[in-house]
């Protein structure tokens, strides 16, 4: 399945039960919490002033049901005056004026509530982006190495899944959680208040309603987990489907791609209706408990009435807190997993955070990159992914100003990391690379990379115009020096067939372009660029024997004056190279000129003669 849709599963969790299941729990829950406190010290006053002001509105909101009550009890006294005839009826002014009391306690209530919820939403914005921006940051300071060992969709998920998490939790849980205790320690206390006997039998249905619940839940959760790992199941076959469509239909595999679909969509949707069906009989089951709950505390508030033990009022103040008292309580059942899930989120991001980054530069150190004429030299270079694994082996050569040199060699010689270390991707595990007698670790990376143009085998190409993705070469350029280049790489030749020619936007995929002519704009970007140093990862290997042609005639034009390194498969392009070297295992076996390997009937002999073999059988 793809790291896109293990990303997305975690988002979707459905049903009144989604809360209550068990969610990703952090492995230093008390350090991960002090850290993200610490994180979010700047706002800290912010913060205080939202849990007092939620504090607030919930006690505003907790006297108005026992004030109320009064005005019930007024207004049943008034009734039976009137009716016995010992009274001079209902008391309105009095109503009145706790009616407006009323109204004006809600008022506030509402308004610390408004105002707590405004001064939260923009603390966790800025949370997020903080958060967001210094992830961003870290990835452009991370080594190599980290992306090969961790996969994109990981790295993915910390950007948006769990800072979302973080978010969401700031947002609105973190203040739920001071309403929501406030909520179920001021009815408690007012419950009280008002009679200790109908408390304790309000009381009672709290540890029967959770009882059952937690026995639905028990039974839910299974379900929800087979459910979500369904989901991203049926996402990945889709994805597969939808990315192999032409492949899938031309092996006539419709039909087999269907019944796999059937199959783990019936299991969806089994596990799915499971799931819901339990999770959805939570509500009904707490409803029906605490509805027993209010007849057994009507029944009892009835005859304190009836005893003078309780008044009229108290008992609708009553039934008021105990409707009120369920669902906090509910919500502080969720915290333990609200912040667990919180701190786990948080652990991810600030392990990300954490991370080692790329040896610093030496800023002090200045090279006049205008002055580079492209003198390299690798000296004694060992180098290996893993330090126990050299695949570089006491690599020296000296590369002249202008010479088109070749790296050849077959799968796994080393050839591509050469260039990765010519550009500080990595750095050398022991020697020294120089370019114009300055080490690469002197210069700046920005600086390092600037020097040079890149044309890879697998084109990258991003969603905009032709235009945009050329001028990535030099962002600066002007149209004209767009166009310049596009017509230097043949690019211009098969933009005009295209509608809205150089405004034509590519596609995510790029696929709205040959994979020729994605090779042709990434060689037009390269040419843009002007670089002091060109580096061609077989880049002619995706076009035409025609367009190849043109192409290395463009090249030809581009090289002159460059150094240039040529990471070649098919031999015969680079017969003409200043300097070939052929690598196998990380060292260099043979160095010389096309003709004068071909002399020596070595190493690079056979492997030129081998591509011809089966051209040679027929």
């Amino acid at each position: 399945m793809s790291d896109k849709h293990k990303v997305s599963r975690s988002k979707m969790h459905h049903g009144p039960g989604a809360m209550m299941q068990g969610g990703e729990k952090a492995n230093d829950f008390k350090n991960t919490m002090k850290k993200l406190i610490r994180y979010m010290s700047e706002y800290r006053l912010s913060i205080i002033v939202v849990l007092i002001f939620a504090a607030a509105s919930s006690v505003f909101s907790i006297v108005g049901p026992k004030i109320l009550g009064n005005a019930t009890t007024k207004l049943f006294e008034g009734i039976m005056g009137k009716i016995s005839g010992n009274g001079s009826g209902i008391d309105f002014n009095y109503i009145g004026k706790i009616i407006v009391l009323l109204v004006f306690l809600y008022l506030i209530s509402s308004l610390f509530s408004y105002i707590q919820g405004w001064i939260m939403s923009g603390v966790s914005m800025k949370v997020s982006y903080k958060m967001r921006k210094e992830i961003s940051e870290k990835i452009n300071k991370m080594p190599l190495k980290y992306f090969d060992t961790t996969n994109h969709g990981e790295v993915l998920s910390r950007v948006t899944n769990d800072v979302d998490t973080i978010s969401q939790t700031l947002n609105q849980s973190l203040t739920q959680i001071i309403t929501s205790v406030t909520t179920v320690v001021g009815v408690l206390i007012m419950m009280f208040s008002i009679s200790f006997t109908m408390t304790l039998t309000a009381l009672c249905i709290i540890p029967l309603s959770f009882g059952m619940i937690m026995l639905i839940v028990k039974q839910s959760q299974k379900y929800f987990k087979e459910q979500q790992d369904y989901l991203g199941h049926v996402n990945g076959h889709i994805e597969e489907m939808y990315g192999g469509h032409i492949v899938m239909r031309a092996f006539n595999g419709e039909k087999d791609s269907v019944e796999k679909f059937d199959k783990l969509n019936n299991t969806l949707y089994k596990s799915a209706w499971k799931s819901q069906f339990l999770s959805g009989m939570i509500m009904p089951i707490m409803n029906f408990v605490s509805n027993l709950g209010y007849v057994g505390v009507c029944v009892l508030g009835g005859w304190l009435a009836v005893k003078k033990a309780i008044e009229v009022g108290d008992i609708q103040a009553f039934i008021q807190y105990v409707r009120s008292f369920t669902q906090p309580i509910t919500q502080i059942a969720n915290i333990s997993n609200i912040l667990q899930q919180t701190a786990a989120s948080s652990e991810r991001v600030f392990e990300f955070l954490e991370e080692e980054e790329e040896i610093s530069e030496n800023d002090d150190y200045f090279v006049d990159l205008q002055k580079v004429k492209g003198y390299v030299e690798f000296k004694h270079v060992h180098f290996g992914y893993n330090p126990e694994k050299i695949v570089i082996n006491d690599f020296s050569t000296k590369v002249k100003p202008g010479q088109k040199i070749a790296i050849v060699g077959p799968t796994g010689a080393g050839k591509t990391t050469m260039v990765k270390l010519l550009m500080r991707f990595y750095d050398v595990n022991s020697g020294r690379i120089l370019v114009d007698g300055h080490d690469i670790k002197d210069f700046k990376r920005k600086d390092l990379r600037s020097i040079f143009g890149m044309v890879l085998q697998d084109t990258w190409l991003y969603n905009g115009s032709i235009f945009e993705n050329i001028r990535y070469g030099k962002l600066d350029a002007s149209d004209e020096e767009v166009k310049v280049a596009a017509r230097a790489a043949h690019v211009e030749g098969f933009v005009r067939t295209l509608p809205g020619g150089y405004d034509m936007i590519l596609n995510e995929e790029a696929s709205n372009v040959s994979q020729g002519q994605k090779q042709l704009i990434t060689i037009a970007r390269a040419i843009l660029a002007n670089p002091k140093i060109l580096i061609l990862d077989e880049a002619t290997s995706s076009v035409d024997t025609r367009t190849e042609v043109m192409i290395k005639k463009a090249m030809d034009n581009l090289m002159k004056n460059r150094t240039s390194f040529i990471i070649a498969h098919r031999l015969s392009t680079i017969k003409d190279a200043d300097l070939i070297l052929v690598m196998d295992n990380g060292d260099i076996v043979e160095q010389g000129t096309h003709e004068e390997l071909l002399k020596k009937k070595g190493f690079y002999s056979n492997l030129y003669n081998s591509q011809f073999e089966d051209l040679a059988v027929v």
